[in-house]
């Protein structure tokens, strides 16, 4: 897949003070006059690696058990305990994070300074040094892509630790000044849950209760994915008519005395323009940190004339800029923020591109475009790691591998296999959409679902399904209405399940950002789903399903949207594939520096699904030892995730 560099931007940075670690406290340091650096490129930075599958994680994560004598576990955190305000309050949360609700207006647009509110869940992973330390580099976004609709929440508790190893230098923060690396830099990481999403409220419900919605989700597991039979598209449209009326409902309705409906504002431009306050709110909470730090400083040492703190802190009013890094959705996002808001840009990653153009108009390759030669990848890693490596592999080369597994495909559209019960789950019938399923997660996530793919693809062919059946179950979550739901009826705010909308939160956002793909009529999704699979044997089915078929039914329409009348920058070209260190010392470079890697660099992998580590692994040193553990850890979290991913 061909990805992208877009075109520099310049910008001058200032350098704040050193914290010295004194007697187990933070003490600051004489002041370090203040310094300009030479101009320093900046950038957007696109870069490609398969995408994660990122899973919102449920509100009640608790904390980690208290240290010291006390071992009673702390009480739950529940966002509910932090009041939205207009500025960052940040509260202790889950284990080493901060969190807050930042109170933006559901409707920028408004001049009045009337209507509802959003209050925009984040989360914060500090930087490994103080807000006044030379070192500290500012505040990194991040968004996970999978959707839209994924959570940054979630991403950034399972994942933040990592991506934070990644961007920082990787010198010891605590090492002694006198030695430290004062041009390195270390980051805060902070996630947020877009509109519509997870903890960011208001949210919306597609169903009455938690248990409607998994009752739903059942009946679509049974009855099939599109294609799955020759009835597939009458049960798909009707049951999409259906889901479309109930979302819509939801996402039109604006409480009394309000003219505001949630459904006019969850589309991503809305989301940009709340990135620019959180940026802007951060500004503000680093300048009042920097107040309370100087003040400390002049209490110890005297009143500085120069108040470097404060200069170094100071929020910049107006001029705060992004850095971000964005995958997969999170790509549309970033590039949406830098057409809205091309002045306020710093560093940029946008990881797994998703085309822009076609994502908001329809024009360009569909994203799909590349999905068969991935599988195609798995039959030449099978090939190549032979049956000790790839339990369906076959003598003969990839292509007598991936007719085999296309035979075994026919043969359970034609013949779902049933699977007796086992000591831990009932019976169940393994079909053609289940193995279409872990096909298209492999696609997502060769690295650790080729493996899955190869072990439940070889039981299938000896007619065993048990491998499958124990899987599949284990994607399911049953769910009963909460007492709080029970007490105050169903469609109420109680029986809002967070973290459980994901799907839905996709086509409401989706749907809004996509003119094309509104009021389509069976005829023309007909059309596209040809299309789309006629592109891809392998996610066509799927795509077509939750892109066109996904907003059939929905009627929201958003207030306002993007127009963008030049098509794009001016771009290099990078080519990248799998996991790989060269690719993360890349972005390390680049969050620390604004260096960009050379036009046309490929970066060669340290693993390869199937097939294992590289000899570059046992090379390296320990600095990029930590980054690849890093990697492995991120993997490692996606990997536990896909066993809960739903089927439908």
């Amino acid at each position: 897949m061909d990805l992208s560099w877009l075109q520099n931007v310049k910008t001058d940075s200032n350098a704040p003070m050193v914290l010295e670690k004194q007697n187990g406290s933070s003490r600051p340091s004489p002041p370090i006059p203040g310094r300009r650096n030479k101009a320093r490129p900046i950038a957007l930075a696109l870069m490609g690696l398969a995408a994660f599958s990122w899973l919102m994680l449920p509100d009640g994560v608790h904390q980690s058990t208290a240290k010291g004598g006390n071992n009673a576990r702390p009480p739950a955190f529940s966002w509910d305990q932090i009041t939205p305000s207009k500025s960052l309050e940040y509260h202790d949360c889950f284990d080493g994070f901060q969190c807050a609700r930042l109170e933006v207006p559901m409707d920028y647009h408004r001049e009045n300074g009337q209507g509802r509110q959003m209050a925009i869940a984040i989360a914060r992973l500090p930087a490994k040094v103080p807000v006044t330390d030379s070192r500290y580099g500012g505040a990194v976004l991040i968004n996970p892509g999978r959707g839209p609709g994924g959570s940054g929440i979630g991403q950034a508790l399972l994942f933040g630790r990592d991506m934070q190893i990644i961007v920082d230098a990787e010198t010891d923060p605590a090492l002694p000044t006198k030695t430290a690396n004062l041009s390195a830099r270390y980051f805060d990481i902070i996630g947020f849950d877009p509109r519509g999403v997870n903890n960011t409220t208001p949210g919306f419900n597609c169903f009455p209760d938690s248990f409607s919605q998994r009752n739903w989700e059942l009946q679509v597991e049974a009855d099939g994915m599109l294609g799955s039979s020759d009835d597939s598209l009458m049960r798909n449209w009707q049951r999409a008519l259906a889901l479309g009326a109930a979302c819509s409902d939801a996402l039109q309705y604006a409480p009394k005395g309000t003219d505001e409906a949630l459904g006019e504002h969850l589309n991503t431009p809305p989301v940009a323009r709340d990135m620019l306050e959180i940026i802007e709110r951060h500004g503000e909470w680093r300048e009042r940190q920097g107040q309370t730090e100087q003040r400390m400083y002049d209490r110890m040492y005297g009143y500085e004339q120069q108040q470097s703190i404060l200069t170094r802190t100071k929020w910049k009013r107006g001029q705060e800029k992004l850095l971000y890094w964005g995958r997969s959705y999170g790509t549309v996002l970033g590039s949406t923020f830098a057409t809205m808001f091309p002045g306020r840009i710093e560093r940029v990653l946008l990881d797994a591109v998703v085309d822009v153009d076609k994502y908001y108009t329809g024009e360009g390759p569909d994203a799909i475009a590349d999905a068969d030669a991935i599988f195609d990848r798995f039959a030449f890693y099978c090939d190549t790691a032979g049956l000790d490596g790839c339990p369906f592999y076959t003598h003969g080369g990839p292509a007598v591998i991936k007719a085999a597994y296309l035979e075994l495909e026919a043969a359970l559209y034609n013949a779902s296999v049933p699977v007796a019960p086992s000591p831990t789950r009932g019976p169940e019938v393994v079909t053609w959409t289940d193995l279409k399923s872990v096909l298209r997660y492999s696609v997502y996530q060769p690295l650790f679902v080729f493996p899955l793919l190869a072990h439940y693809a070889k039981s299938l062919a000896e007619g065993d399904g048990s491998p499958m059946a124990d899987f599949k179950q284990r994607s399911r979550s049953p769910s009963c209405p909460s007492d709080q739901c029970l007490q105050t009826g169903p469609w109420s705010g109680q029986c809002l399940e967070k973290g459980a909308n994901e799907l839905y939160a996709m086509s409401a956002i989706l749907c809004s950002d996509a003119p094309y793909l509104r009021d389509m009529d069976q005829a023309r999704f007909q059309e596209a789903w040809a299309s789309q699979k006629a592109q891809s044997f392998t996610l066509g089915d799927y795509w077509a399903a939750i892109t066109a078929l996904g907003c059939v039914g929905h009627k929201s329409r958003p207030k306002w949207q993007l127009t963008v009348r030049r098509r794009r920058l001016k771009i290099f070209l990078v080519q990248s594939y799998s996991n790989k260190t060269q690719k993360d010392k890349a972005i390390r470079a680049y969050f620390q520096s604004g260096v960009l890697p050379d036009q046309g660099t490929v970066c060669s992998a340290d693993l390869k699904p199937l097939l294992g580590e590289s000899g570059s692994v046992h090379a390296m040193n320990a600095a990029d030892r930590a980054m690849y553990g890093a990697l492995m850890n991120m993997v490692a979290q996606a990997n536990n995730l896909s066993r809960r991913l739903p089927f439908a």
